[in-house]
């Protein structure tokens, strides 16, 4: 492994080098050209690198810019996932803000923690509905029960936001058919499930489609394909409907996290350790065979790592999901993540494949 890393590390710093004498020489070369035929003085180069300075200060390091926001008294939001994570502190944090909030739950009706602290508000503002969203009939159920709790049904469902979501690891040759069909059923084909059920609503108020993928809905990783794959459908079906509710006045955005393992308790290290039995014991003998035990322990060892690791805090997830809800002009992706990440994210989506794949793999 130490060759790879000095490697990569490497290739890392040439690359950042390579940027910076191209943009020191080509750049003032390019805008001398540019100046040559407008017929302005060369001399003027020096303040249109300041100027494109400045540009890029404000673009990477200014607060998000107001754009107007949204009257949140009388506008209800449906919230898939709110047993824990993301989905249970949005659904505290939009019901503060004066939302009303009907919070979809997975375990109300077998007594979940997560539904019941949500019932202990005692609000007619905060309407617990179970939800499973890989079950079509409660779904509709869930549907019914929003159109009979709306002030005006008339008026429509303000926003919901696609957040219930699964995750699981394993590399492609350990992980079962049974396993990719599983979480797409969740990440996937729940959204999409949800999302058609409740748009003529939010085609009524004109309101917000928000779908909570991942940075892993941009990138691929090692033993994450279930996921990415799930992920980057997300992605994708948010684009095609982002360009069909144009001409309905509806906003669609994608929200985009980076590593919260530890605030949402996502993977633990005991969801690894079973996860990892699960994968070896079911594994086909030439794959145990040709893998062998140490190369899969050593990921499992870096898998029980990884659960340590990320942001602690949801807060910047719940203020892009929220800017998406409330803002007049809302972005179509949002990247809550840590630095490192989101540049990994620009580099892999960006640069040609053989460059990046010897950056990060």
């Amino acid at each position: 492994m130490a060759p790879q890393s000095a490697l990569r590390t490497a290739l890392l710093v040439f690359f950042s080098v390579l940027l910076t004498v191209l943009l020191g020489f080509g750049l003032p070369a390019l805008l001398n050209a540019v100046m040559r035929l407008l017929g302005l003085p060369e001399s003027s180069v020096s303040e249109c690198i300041v100027v494109l300075y400045l540009l890029f200060v404000l673009c990477a390091a200014t607060p998000r810019i107001p754009r107007g926001s949204v009257q949140v008294k009388g506008k209800a939001v449906l919230i898939t996932g709110c047993d824990t994570g993301f989905g249970h502190a949005l659904a505290k944090h939009l019901h503060k803000l004066g939302f009303t909030v009907f919070a979809g739950c997975l375990l109300k009706d077998k007594g979940g923690d997560g539904a019941k602290e949500l019932e202990e508000f005692h609000s007619d503002r905060m309407k617990v509905v179970q939800l499973d969203v890989s079950s079509e009939e409660q779904v509709t159920q869930a549907v019914e029960y929003i159109k009979d709790s709306l002030d005006d049904p008339e008026r429509g469902l303000w926003a919901v936001v696609n957040n219930a979501g699964v995750s699981t690891f394993g590399e492609v040759e350990f992980t079962s058919m049974d396993t990719y069909k599983q979480v797409s059923e969740v990440n996937l084909w729940g959204t999409i499930r949800v999302t058609k059920a409740v748009l003529p609503l939010i085609r009524r108020a004109k309101g917000r489609v928000v779908n909570v993928a991942s940075m892993y809905g941009r990138m691929g990783n090692v033993m994450r394909s279930p996921y990415c794959v799930s992920k980057f459908g997300v992605e994708a079906f948010s684009d095609c409907l982002r360009y069909e509710m144009k001409g309905w006045d509806v906003k669609v955005s994608i929200i985009e996290p980076g590593n919260f393992i530890v605030a949402t308790g996502i993977l633990t290290r005991d969801i690894v350790a079973s996860t990892a039995n699960k994968l070896w014991s079911e594994a086909p003998s030439e794959v145990k065979e040709d893998y062998g035990k140490a190369h899969f322990e050593h990921n499992m060892s870096l898998m029980r790592s990884y659960c340590n690791s990320g942001h602690k805090d949801v807060a910047s997830v719940l203020d892009d999901i929220t800017d998406a809800i409330v803002s007049k002009r809302p972005y179509s992706r949002y990247n809550p993540m840590e630095p490192h990440w989101w540049i990994r994210m620009q580099l892999i989506t960006h640069l040609p494949g053989a460059i990046s794949d010897l950056l990060y793999f």
